[in-house]
C-alpha cells in the first residue's frame, strides 16, 4: 500500500469537497434533523460526501468506506483490512446557525488503526495531513511540534464528547466543571477535527475527550500525534485512536508532553468531585 499516494488522493478529495462547502456555507442551507440527540445534517454534507466517496472508489475500489451520512460501503471487515473514515462536514451544527467553523476529515485505517489522516479547512484553504511514522504536514510544510507557551492564567483547552453522552452524565459534568475552574478558556466548537488541527499547530494547549465519536477521532488524533502531541487515556494509560470498540475507549487527554501531567491531574480532581455532584 502506497500511503503517500493515498495521502494525495485524500487531500485532493478533501479539497474538492471543501470547494463545494466554501461556495455554499455558511448560508441558506437546507437543515434536517439527524437522530434523537439534537444533531443535524444538511444538503451540503450529502453533496460533499458523494464527491469524496466517488474519488476514493476510483482509486481504491476494494477498500471499505465508513461515511458519516451514508454508512458502510463495500470492502471487508476492518480486522486486517483497509477502511476509510469520511466526515464530509465536521461542524454541521455550526453551518446550520451560520457559524464559519467547520472542516472536512478523512482517515485511512489498517486493521482499525489509523495510518493516514487529512483535515481540510475550506474557508482558509489550509490542509493538515499525516502518515503514521512519517510526521505531519501543514500549509507551510512539516509540523515540528506545538510551540511552548507561558500559561500564567491556565491553558486554553478544547472539549469534545460523543452524541450519546447524557446531560446527566456525572463524569462529563464533573470534567467540564473542573476544566472551567482550571483553564483560561474552554472551547466547545462542535467540530472536533478543527480542535485537533488547532492543537497540532499550537493554537490551543490541550484537549479532553469523553466517549468521543469514532468517525472523526482517528484522523485528528493521528495528525496531532505526528505533530508531537501526546495522547493518553483518562487513567494515564496508552491511548489507541481507533473508531472500533465501545465509546468509553475513546476518552482521552491530549497535549504537548510537558502539559499531559497537568491534564491528568485535572481528570483526577474531576473524578473526586463526580460523586458529590447534585442531581439535575
Amino acid at each position: 500500500m502506497d500511503l503517500e499516494h493515498a495521502r494525495r488522493v485524500a487531500v485532493e478529495a478533501a479539497l474538492s469537497a471543501g470547494a463545494v462547502l466554501r461556495e455554499s456555507a455558511p448560508g441558506a442551507v437546507a437543515v434536517h434533523d439527524k437522530g434523537g440527540a439534537g444533531d443535524v445534517v444538511t444538503d451540503l454534507d450529502l453533496a460533499a460526501e458523494k464527491l469524496i466517496l466517488d474519488r476514493i472508489r476510483a482509486d481504491f475500489p476494494s477498500h471499505r468506506i465508513v461515511a458519516e451520512e451514508s454508512g458502510v460501503h463495500g470492502g471487508e471487515s476492518p480486522v486486517g483490512g483497509w477502511t476509510w473514515l469520511v466526515d464530509p462536514l465536521d461542524g454541521t451544527n455550526n453551518v446550520a446557525i451560520g457559524l464559519p467553523a467547520y472542516v472536512v476529515g478523512l482517515a485511512l485505517c489498517e486493521g482499525g488503526r489509523p495510518v493516514l489522516g487529512v483535515v481540510h479547512e475550506p474557508l482558509s484553504g489550509h490542509t493538515w495531513s499525516a502518515v503514521t511514522g512519517a510526521g505531519a504536514l501543514g500549509p507551510a510544510g512539516p509540523l515540528t511540534g506545538p510551540p511552548r507557551r507561558d500559561l500564567p492564567h491556565g491553558p486554553v483547552l478544547a472539549w469534545t464528547q460523543g452524541h450519546g453522552v447524557s446531560r446527566r452524565d456525572p463524569a462529563a459534568r464533573s470534567l467540564k466543571m473542573t476544566m472551567d475552574a482550571r483553564a483560561r478558556r474552554v472551547l466547545q466548537l462542535w467540530a472536533p477535527l478543527l480542535c485537533w488541527a488547532m492543537l497540532a499547530r499550537g493554537d490551543i494547549d490541550g484537549m479532553i475527550g469523553y466517549c468521543a465519536e469514532g468517525l472523526d477521532l482517528p484522523a485528528g488524533a493521528l495528525i496531532a500525534r505526528e505533530a508531537g502531541v501526546e495522547i493518553r487515556r483518562l487513567d494515564g494509560g496508552p491511548f489507541e485512536a481507533s473508531a472500533e470498540g465501545p465509546p468509553e475507549d475513546r476518552s482521552f487527554v491530549a497535549a504537548p508532553p510537558a502539559l499531559v501531567g497537568d491534564l491528568l491531574d485535572l481528570v483526577a480532581e474531576a473524578g473526586r468531585l463526580a460523586p458529590a455532584l447534585p442531581p439535575l
